[in-house]
Order: C-alpha cells, then structure tokens, then sequence
C-alpha cells in the first residue's frame, strides 16, 4: 500500500503484482485495504500470474482466477490475463470469467523474442480489450521487432525485457504502446529502471517524435553516469532531448539500427572506441592521432563524425595538482580510455611509461604517442610522479579490485579514471599509503561538459550537472557504509 500511494505520485495507472505477495493471508489484507483505498482518477490492473506464466503463484488456474474476481470485488478495473490460463480452459471465453471488466491478454516469453507478425492483430478480437507482448531482447534488432508491433495499434502494449532492451523499453511509449512498466521500488529484473528514473532522469514518458535522442553504448553500460549527466543538462538547458543507455555487444547491428532510434549522437566506452573508427565518414585530428573515439556526433546525413574529450578530461583533471612538464608518469593500461591519457600527458610534455598485459598493444601505443614500455615487474622498485589506472579493474559493483598492489604505487599522485565507486579500492590503498588520490569524476566530467557542447551547440550547464553527479556518488558511498 506505501508503494501504491507512491506510484500515485508518478502515474494514473498502476499494476498490481498479486503473485509476489508471500502468502494467500497477505493476498486477502491487500484486497481488504484496497476496498477502503480512494481510487479517483486511478486506473488499477490486477495481475495474479502463475508459475507457469513466469509468474510466482505456485496454485492452478483456479487459484490465479480467484484472486482476480477478488481484485474485481475490490475495484480493480483491468486485469493482465495470460494467454496459457485462456488455454486451459477450453470452451470457455475471458470474458465469461470472473475477472475484471477491461481485459490486458498477456504473452510472454522469458527466453527470446519469438517469431513476430509484421503487424498485430488480435487473435481473439473481443476476448481481450487490449492486448501485451512481453519479451526478452537477445539483440538489438529484437527490441525493435517488438517496437514495430505497436505502431499502428492503440491497444497493444510492447515490453521489451533485458538489458538489451532497455532503449526500447524506455522509447515504447513514443512508439505508439499503450503502456509502458516500470517498479516502484528498485529493478526486479534487468532492463528495467525504477518509475522515479522512468519519469524523472529519462522523462520517457514525455518522449515523442520531435525529442532528440543521445545515448552511451558500450559492454558493460550498466554503471555509466552519463545519462544522469547528459540528461541533467538537457533538463537545465530546456532541451527536449533524451540520453538512453545501449548495451551494445554487436557495433555494425547498433549502428545500423541507428535511424529507427532516430540517434543524433553517441558516448561511446569500453570496448568499442578503437572500433567505432572504422565507421567514421570524418575523424577530427586528435582523436585520429589517438586511434580511439568517445564522442559521435550523427550527421543530417546518417554520416558519422568522431572525437575525443577524454584528452581534454585527463589534463583538466591534473590541472593544478601537478607540473606535468617533465614529470614522470605510468600509463596502466593500453585501451582507448589509455590511449587518450598517454598521448594527453605525453603532449604535455610528461615522461610517459606505459604497462598493460596486452603486450602488442603497449608497443604499439607506445611507439604511437612517443612512450616508453615498462614490464609489470619492475613496478614495485620504479618511481613515479603520477600513476594513471585506465583499466575498468575496480569499477562499479566490482568495486573491492585494485589493478595495483600498495608496493606498486611508488609515486606522488595517483589517478583513477574510474569514477564508480568515488574512492575505488586503488584510491584506498594509495590514501593509506599517504599518496595523493584523484578521482576519475573530474575527467568524467570535463569529458562529458565536451560532448556536451558538441551535440548542442552551447554552453554545457556545468554546475547543474556537476551536482547531480557528485550527489548520487556521495548516495552510492553512504549507501555502501550502510550496507
């Protein structure tokens, strides 16, 4: 009931989920509470979904329509009924049943995106008021199988499941579904976000045609702070813009499927910013040089234009803390996020070294940026000004790795490009060892502020994003000493 009261504050309509109640005691105060609850202006669905749906009531399909007739006695006015109980009860038709009056027909598919009809069309017009297709994205072009299906229906409701289909979970409602799902509380399953994010951080449900959309992609994504970021300013700025996170695991499948997202640009992460290069129509100069993109601009055209704002984030982040010129520096790590600080500091006028396991990789940034290769095990007798970690060893929710040993940290500054967790477990160790610790934020930042303006055309609302960033690092540090 705390969480019905909640969602009142977010949406008119909302799912009840009967099954996830522990017990039929808890299942009957609910409906006794219910009756008592004011529902003006509140649509409410029942769901009461068996095991056998993907579901957690453990009795048959008489118990599952028991507790819908229940939620109808106690004003509920939809129900999402299964397509498996309409199955088991041959002869008989829903709306014969002792449910409520409107009727959602639910199919779901936990495992894949099933074979899809080009457009949907009831199969029992008249059984159902409207009707909910619900599966899990294995790709890209899944999610979009299932947006398709709600384009030209006012009754159908699209939900694209897992982490995959999260941008398409979040653009359903501009794709013409007539629902869209999101918890209360926190995620049950992945792909989801909480109705708070749903409605305040990806304003999803103010989407349309005309919003502009951004988005990160990478593999992980799932601990990226830019859409909190990029979506703050569009919000500060009055943009009608939107920032979505793209687990990508396929490049050329994304890139293609860029046009029915209607993406204007792109953060791009690990892996995929040495890769992205060979999709460009136009590079500029530095990111060239540096052989790694973070930054897509999409053309009017559909063509692809490339930078790279972590060179400017590395230096802005050591401004101040340090005399780069001359000062003696360990690059860990050979990947883009390496290749942008290597040839950053080395620019600078700094004594790069560079250590990273791929060996072939670090010769060749090496030779690339005018670096020095140094072997892991010289380390711990090598001296340094400053100690760069550009590896994802440490990153959110791996947070309790360290990329280094305390014997390896033998330097005055110690800087992780990691900004989740605030103090990574390297930064820990170097604090305890009395070394000075910089927090990948500030690179983060400054990097972000870049793109920022790139896709804008403007000065980027630095102090309203800059708040929004370091408060929900500071939640995520006192919820970890909580926890």
């Amino acid at each position: 009931m705390r969480q019905l009261r909640t969602a009142r504050l977010y949406t008119r309509t909302v799912e009840l989920r009967l099954d996830w109640l522990r017990s039929d005691r808890e299942r009957s105060k609910l409906i006794v509470a219910l009756r008592r609850y004011s529902r003006k202006k509140l649509t409410l669905i029942a769901t009461c979904r068996r095991i056998l749906g993907g579901g957690k009531l453990a009795g048959g399909v008489e118990a599952e329509l028991y507790w819908l007739g229940q939620a109808r006695e106690a004003g509920c006015q939809w129900c999402d009924l299964e397509i498996e109980t309409l199955r088991e009860l041959p002869g008989q038709t829903a709306r014969s049943l002792p449910v409520p009056a409107k009727i959602l027909l639910s199919i779901h598919d936990f495992e894949r995106t099933p074979p899809l009809p080009r457009r949907l069309v009831h199969a029992r017009r008249g059984e159902a008021d409207a009707i909910k297709i619900a599966a899990r994205a294995l790709t890209i072009s899944d999610s979009l199988r299932l947006l398709r299906l709600t384009q030209d229906s006012k009754d159908a409701v699209s939900v694209p499941m897992g982490e995959i289909g999260l941008p398409a979970r979040l653009l359903a409602l501009r794709e013409g579904s007539a629902l869209a799902y999101a918890p209360v509380a926190q995620a049950t399953a992945p792909g989801q976000v909480s109705l708070h994010d749903f409605k305040r951080l990806y304003r999803a449900d103010a989407i349309t045609g005309k919003t502009k959309i951004y988005g990160v992609i990478g593999n992980p994504v799932g601990h990226s702070l830019s859409p909190l970021l990029h979506n703050t300013g569009f919000v500060a700025a009055k943009r009608d813009a939107a920032y979505l996170p793209f687990l990508v695991q396929n490049l050329k499948e994304f890139l293609q499927a860029i046009p029915e997202f209607g993406l204007r640009g792109f953060s791009v992460t690990i892996p995929h910013k040495q890769t992205i290069m060979k999709y460009l129509a136009e590079c500029e100069p530095m990111a060239e040089k540096i052989a790694a993109v973070n930054t897509v601009v999409v053309g009017k055209d559909g063509g692809l234009r490339g930078w790279n704002t972590d060179y400017v984030g590395v230096l802005r982040a050591l401004e101040g803390k340090i005399g780069l010129g001359d000062s003696r520096v360990l690059i860990f790590g050979a990947g883009g996020s390496a290749r942008a600080a290597a040839f950053a500091l080395a620019n600078a006028g700094a004594e790069v070294l560079i250590c990273a396991r791929r060996e072939s990789a670090v010769r060749e940034l090496a030779k690339a940026c005018g670096a020095q290769v140094i072997a892991r095990k010289y380390l711990a007798s090598a001296c340094f000004e400053v100690i760069v970690n550009a590896t994802p060893v440490g990153m959110y929710p791996h947070a309790g790795s360290s990329p280094l040993s305390m014997r390896e940290l033998n330097c005055k500054i110690v800087m992780d490009l990691i900004y989740r967790p605030l103090r990574t477990q390297l930064l820990k160790i170097a604090a305890a060892k009395g070394i000075r610790a910089v927090s990948g934020v500030e690179m983060f930042l400054a990097q972000g502020f870049a793109q920022w303006e790139l896709w804008m055309e403007q000065a980027a609302p630095e102090a309203a994003m800059r708040l929004a960033v370091m408060s929900q690092l500071r939640a995520d540090e006192t919820s970890h000493v909580k926890n």
